[in-house]
């Protein structure tokens, strides 16, 4: 699991091993969470290396190696803060709820904006959308992410691999910072159609 960790329920017990690169919902970059169902600890193969024998872990308290004190200190506090704000169950909600706002407009764009992600397959943590055209126009967006920056959107530039726009909702991201990211995009869309 990745960036949508804690970012929905997950019915643990469907899984053998969840592996969670932690970092954006639940702490600092590097922090990974392993959740191991016990029957499948002590079963690594010879060529295993420890690092990923849970075996080896467990038997010392997930203390085999210096662990990184400060992030786990800090996911703990994200943790208490999920906890204390809802728990999964409302940070889905709360997720459901910015990630439509964005989606709204760009389907309601008139190909405006323009997401390259199927409908069923889209994510509520990152939402990647070209502006101008399906391909983008790249004018188009350096000046859409110049306006961001000048309104204090930071971070807005697409992914390396996907190029356009990329806006990350991430739990600690409010509805409010998605409401104005909201209206940025309709006076955009307003002043360049």
């Amino acid at each position: 699991m990745s960036s949508n960790f804690l970012s929905r329920p997950v019915d643990v017990s469907k899984f053998g091993l969840i592996f969670a690169g932690a970092q954006k919902n639940v702490g600092c970059a590097g922090v990974t969470v392993v959740i191991v169902r016990e029957d499948l600890i002590g079963k690594a193969l010879k060529e295993c290396p420890i690092i990923l024998d849970y075996q080896v872990q467990a038997g010392n308290n997930s203390l085999y190696n210096t662990p990184p004190c400060f992030s786990i200190y800090i996911m703990g506090l994200v943790l208490e803060w999920i906890r204390n704000n809802g728990g999964a169950d409302a940070m889905e909600r709360l997720n459901k709820q910015k990630s439509a706002l964005v989606y709204d407009i760009i389907n309601r764009s008139n190909g405006f904006y323009s997401c390259p992600v199927d409908a069923a397959c889209r994510s509520r943590m990152n939402i990647p959308f070209r502006i101008g055209k399906k391909e983008g126009d790249e004018s188009l967006e350096k000046s859409f992410l110049d306006g961001a920056s000048k309104l204090g959107m930071i971070s807005l530039k697409g992914h390396r691999s996907v190029g356009g726009i990329r806006a990350s909702l991430y739990n600690a991201v409010t509805v409010e910072d998605v409401k104005i990211l909201a209206a940025y995009m309709e006076d955009f869309l307003r002043n360049h159609q």
